[in-house]
């Protein structure tokens, strides 16, 4: 019989994202020797898959139809059931309902973490959600959330007590993560960026809520000023949305000077090869991808919105911009296209806030000592 408690990590699809990168982190970053994970996904799993490095975690998926679909949960009870896990922690709107399907199961424990808002309730404020949150909140034990903002909005909004709402911020590997030496890149192709090039780049999912066509208008925008005629556009990630950014590219002239790479395994080297980081989401919780790009040591800009203020230092780490203008967005880009000196001193600044205050073995820490208290002593099944 193994006795190391089992935790069931629940999310809506285990694909390319910072939530589920996040994920990935915890299971591979706890000590083995503590804990055993599962992870299930209520929809599908993607080659994402690989982002999990123990060969002791089981990966699960329910193929729940969009909608209401309750044979899915049927066939979560069932798992849960056979898996016996000590804890489940669902993550995010889509999941909080499993929650009750875990208590039903007899899972002893159940944590749910918010990681930010979804498009469909941007900024929190559905009365129906915010209800479900209410009625779901007697079978959990703890809540995460991974800014401020969340927890606070956890509290005085949905009415969880303080005592049982915990922040956990999202931790970065700095070793993983870390800033380009010398000034040869390493994947850009040559015939797009030129040695002269300044790189602007982004990693993000291509979702209205994280607004990628934003950054693509601003990068317009910001090359048409002879400033800006340096800039070259790198876009990780996919979506819905990317075929309509590579459109407005082609229609602009900017092809050429711009490379969608589609979701990669490489973003720690992709990353060294950029200046300046950029993210253009309408709402974030604590953006994983913010975090990576200061630990690599880059200048970011970012949205004021979410917990992206709790990360980046306006006028110090990076600038933060209005939600939505690719104007705004555009002449954060110009400061930046020309002066060497404040891409360098702001880009060694964000890495030392990433070091000092939110490493990965930080954020570990917290989520070890929070299952071991859940766990409480009691262990799953082998």
């Amino acid at each position: 019989m193994d006795t190391r408690p089992l935790i069931a990590h629940i999310v809506l699809s285990f694909d390319y994202g910072g939530l589920e990168n996040g994920v990935a982190n915890v299971i591979n970053g706890l000590p083995e020797a503590s804990f055993r994970h599962a992870v299930v996904a209520l929809t599908t799993v993607t080659d994402f898959r690989g982002r999990i490095h123990r060969p002791d975690v089981t990966i699960h998926e329910l193929h729940k139809k969009p909608g209401k679909d309750p044979g899915a949960y049927v066939r979560l009870f069932s798992l849960l059931r056979k898996l016996q896990p000590t804890i489940v922690h669902t993550r995010n709107l889509s999941t909080v309902d499993a929650a009750v399907v875990a208590r039903l199961a007899g899972v002893p424990s159940r944590i749910h973490g918010e990681h930010g808002w979804d498009v469909f309730d941007p900024d929190g404020t559905s009365r129906k959600f915010r209800a479900l949150r209410r009625v779901v909140n007697p079978v959990i034990d703890r809540f995460v959330a991974v800014s401020q903002e969340l927890e606070r909005w956890l509290v005085s909004t949905v009415g969880i007590q303080p005592a049982k709402v915990q922040r956990i911020c999202n931790g970065v590997d700095t070793e993983r993560f870390r800033p380009r030496e010398g000034a040869e890149r390493s994947l850009l192709p040559a015939d797009r960026f030129p040695p002269h090039s300044v790189v602007v780049g982004t990693v993000t999912r291509f979702s209205t809520i994280k607004d990628p066509l934003n950054i693509v208008r601003a990068f317009i925008e910001a090359r048409r000023d002879s400033a800006g005629s340096r800039l070259r556009l790198v876009m990780a990630g996919d979506g819905e949305l990317r075929a309509q950014a590579e459109a407005q590219l082609k229609n602009a002239g900017a092809a050429d000077a711009a490379w969608l790479t589609g979701s990669r395994d490489d973003v720690p080297t992709l990353l060294r090869d950029l200046d300046v980081f950029v993210l253009g989401s309408r709402r974030e919780g604590i953006s994983n991808t913010i975090l990576e790009a200061m630990s690599a040591g880059l200048p970011v800009i970012a949205t004021a919105t979410g917990g992206n203020g709790e990360l980046v230092e306006s006028g110090v780490t990076g600038r933060l911009v209005q939600p939505g203008s690719a104007e705004a967005l555009a002449n954060a880009l110009l400061v930046y296209s020309n002066d060497v000196a404040l891409r360098r001193a702001h880009g060694q600044a964000a890495r030392r806030r990433a070091v000092e205050e939110f490493s990965l073995r930080r954020m570990l820490g917290h989520y070890e000592a929070l299952y071991r208290a859940c766990a409480g002593g009691r262990r799953g099944a082998a």
